[in-house]
């Protein structure tokens, strides 16, 4: 378990390249992961994992199957899956090998909007996001979306990192307060290239941690509005020990709370736009992103003036 969370924070892991979780009580393939084995071998989103190997996953917990399918590279794990379309469930065999996980994706948008998409808070997210805000500027954009759906977090010091492109410099980014009520603060160290672009954010129940200092800072620093579904709510900082045997011990220390002094901690962030996915999708619905329309839609009526000066 402590190697798996040291691989999950660096980004970088043996494996087969996939997303997975467990819907409808169902260890399911959520996405593969573009150019990895994974999807070389055939499996799509959506794919319902019945065997790893010969271990039947019915009873098995997420962490569980993570530890089942990853292995050294060069090795390789049989998938029994079911999948809309087979008449009867079909192995796959995938081969593992290094797995660099993409912590930022990407898009230009119609009419100057650009998307951010942020999949984890990992210690080399601040470089990823640079390159980002790169592009950005390059493609001639004047809006952007960062999206921050199903990102768990990270390091605390990198949503602060990143919240310097947006917020100015000294400004209070975080306040962490410990048992006994004093409290750190951490500011923004003022990179200002993204602090007068007209930005919203996307969140949902998957985004947490550091997502939410990114999050709660710029709707309380910058008036970003979040677009989406309540975040997880998880406001507790965590160090890790070293211990004997290569074994770790995580050890809650502090709460963390937004610049305004709100606390997360199992309460999570309303979105000031709330996004409900209907419960009878027809099938030209089913590939919509309702949430990311609604950011669009935002957006489009927005400009320079209603960015804080």
């Amino acid at each position: 378990e402590a190697k798996q969370f040291q691989e999950d924070i660096k980004g970088s892991f043996d494996g087969i390249g996939a997303e997975i979780g467990i819907r409808k009580k169902i260890l399911t393939i959520i996405a593969p992961l573009k150019g990895n084995p994974a999807e070389k071998a055939g499996l799509k989103a959506g794919d319902m994992i019945l065997k790893i190997d010969n271990k039947v996953t019915n009873d098995l917990s997420l962490d569980e199957a993570v530890h089942l399918i990853r292995g050294p590279h060069g090795t390789s794990v049989k998938l029994l899956i079911v999948r809309d379309g087979f008449d009867k469930p079909k192995e796959f065999t995938v081969q593992r090998d290094v797995i660099q996980v993409q912590i930022v994706e990407t898009e230009k948008k119609s009419d100057g909007i650009f998307v951010i998409k942020l999949h984890q808070f990992t210690e080399n997210a601040s470089i990823e996001f640079r390159k980002a805000v790169r592009e950005f500027y390059e493609s001639g954009s004047k809006k952007l979306i960062v999206d921050l759906r199903n990102n768990p977090g990270g390091y605390l010091t990198v949503s602060v990192d990143i919240a310097s492109w947006f917020v100015p410099a000294g400004d209070v980014v975080a306040r962490e307060r410990y048992g006994n009520g004093t409290e750190d603060t951490y500011r923004s160290n003022g990179y200002g290239l993204l602090e007068h672009v007209p930005t919203v954010v996307l969140i949902n129940e998957g985004s947490a941690s550091a997502s939410e200092i990114l999050s709660g800072a710029l709707r309380d620093l910058r008036h970003v509005p979040l677009i989406g579904a309540k975040s997880y709510g998880k406001g507790s900082v965590q160090e890790v020990e070293d211990l004997a045997m290569k074994s770790s011990l995580k050890v809650t220390i502090a709460k963390w709370l937004t610049p305004n002094s709100i606390e997360i901690d199992g309460k999570g962030l309303e979105p000031d736009e709330a996004v409900k996915i209907p419960d009878n999708l027809t099938e030209k619905d089913v590939d919509r992103d309702f949430a990311m329309e609604k950011a669009l839609e935002v957006l489009k009526k927005m400009d320079s003036a209603t960015v804080r000066n």
